[in-house]
């Protein structure tokens, strides 16, 4: 069970902002001074999830006395990506949940912007513009996958010019993105059945569209976002590989998932990886669940947004 967490002091919120962190000191209380900076807090709350930092990334949410006395603190051990969003969510009060790596800064209102946006019944997620803290003028709008799978940005949309309308999009990036919680609840949340770290954005955004829920990106509104050299913990190919392998499993027909099978052959031990997914009962009675429920199939996805896979 979390250590830390305490009921919002306020009425109930339209958003909550939830940031899942692991030794992300100095950069989680940046992020958390951007958002206080940014206003238009009257409806929204902040929740961080501190999954088991080593290094006091969250010491500075313990003041109760401080300007962070209602940002809500929740701790953890080694849950890994999804599931720390996941149980964000567990604690959230808010109809629309954003979660938020926490290495970005934001602009003035831009939770405001995005709320709007999905009062639009269509708009089940969104997310922002995103661009590097020392390249802002190079912001992906979404992003895609290439022939490889390879997380692939997507440039500005052709002959946007303004006026606050989303785009469509086939992947919302976990660094900033927004859903409504009933399309949340609908199809489970993030994967909990990750490991770590890998394609727990990529595979909700499908899971969403695979559902029928939309995905899109507001043009009008970009984060800026810190991408670090390297992981502040242990990440390896296996728990990439792994979560590739189960999202294909459960989701690919026979031939893409033998296309994702040769993508991760190239590296040590994927027979074994490869084995733990399809012989574990978890991944065949998720994949029964997802392919006798969901509105479209994934040659669907993959026509809707050109992606050659």
């Amino acid at each position: 069970m979390p250590a830390n967490h305490s009921n919002h002091s306020g009425s109930n919120p339209t958003v909550s902002i939830i940031i899942p962190c692991r030794n992300e000191l100095g950069h989680l209380q940046s992020t958390v001074d951007s958002m206080l900076a940014a206003g238009g807090l009257a409806d929204t709350e902040i929740i961080v999830v501190d999954d088991g930092s080593e290094d006091g990334s969250a010491g500075f949410l313990t003041n109760p006395d401080s300007i962070y006395r209602d940002v809500k603190l929740i701790k953890t051990e080694n849950l890994g990506a999804a599931r720390t969003r996941n149980l964000g969510a567990d604690y959230a009060f808010g109809d629309i949940l954003v979660f938020c790596d926490a290495h970005i800064r934001v602009p003035p209102g831009w939770t405001d912007t995005l709320a709007s946006a999905m009062a639009s019944p269509e708009v089940s997620a969104l997310c922002p513009a995103i661009a590097s803290m020392d390249r802002p003028q190079d912001a992906g709008y979404g992003a895609t996958w290439d022939s490889s799978l390879a997380f692939s940005w997507l440039p500005r949309p052709m002959g946007y010019g303004g006026g606050g309308h989303p785009v469509a999009v086939p992947i919302a990036p976990g660094g900033c993105l927004a859903v409504k919680r009933e399309a949340f609840t609908h199809v489970g949340g993030f994967q909990h059945n990750f490991r770590v770290w890998g394609f727990d954005d990529q595979e909700f955004s499908m899971r969403l569209w695979l559902f029928g829920f939309e995905v899109y990106v507001h043009p009008d509104v970009q984060i800026l976002h810190y991408f670090r050299p390297r992981h502040p913990y242990a990440v390896s190919y296996r728990h990439v590989d792994y979560n590739m392998l189960w999202m294909a499993f459960t989701h690919f027909n026979q031939e893409r998932f033998a296309k994702t099978i040769a993508l991760a052959s190239a590296r040590a031990g994927y027979l074994e990886i490869l084995a733990e997914v399809t012989m574990a009962e978890a991944a065949w009675e998720q994949r029964r669940n997802y392919l006798t429920n969901r509105t479209h199939d994934d040659n669907w996805f993959m026509q809707r947004f050109g992606i050659p896979f």
